[in-house]
């Protein structure tokens, strides 16, 4: 089997995770500024088969779109050009920066290691991940 990336996508950064190839364990990647991640994309897709992208999708509490929606989807457009054999499913990802956060305090970590915000993002991302794998189990 191949894996699964998730994709926070954020306007300075982007955190990724990642299955393990049987999808059985969510793990965070890494963060990429936003504008090398699709040099990012490309290099690693080179070395792990990716059978799907888990891109997250902004939206407020009461279903209304984001600031960051329109981003997201002008990504989203331009992963489907630039590799268009993998698909692409869209992910709800309202309060993954939040958990993460959470997690981050319960992980023990300080308060200058909380405050990483790169971290934050890989962190959220494999949240999301795990959520959508726990979904399909």
């Amino acid at each position: 089997m191949a894996r699964i990336l998730s994709i926070d996508y954020g306007g300075k950064r982007t955190g990724l995770a990642v299955t393990d190839p049987l999808q059985i364990i969510a793990t965070g990647l890494t963060t990429v500024q936003t504008p090398q991640l699709f040099k990012f994309l490309k290099e690693y897709f080179a070395k792990e088969p990716v059978e799907l992208i888990l891109m997250g999708e902004p939206k407020n509490w009461d279903d209304t779109d984001t600031h960051a929606t329109p981003l997201v989807k002008k990504a989203v457009e331009r992963l489907k050009k630039e590799f268009p054999t993998i698909p692409i499913k869209m992910w709800d990802e309202r309060y993954t920066s939040k958990m993460a956060s959470q997690a981050m305090i319960e992980m023990g970590l300080k308060k200058k290691q909380r405050q990483n915000k790169a971290l934050v993002d890989e962190i959220a991302a494999t949240i999301m991940l795990q959520e959508y794998l726990r979904s399909i189990s």
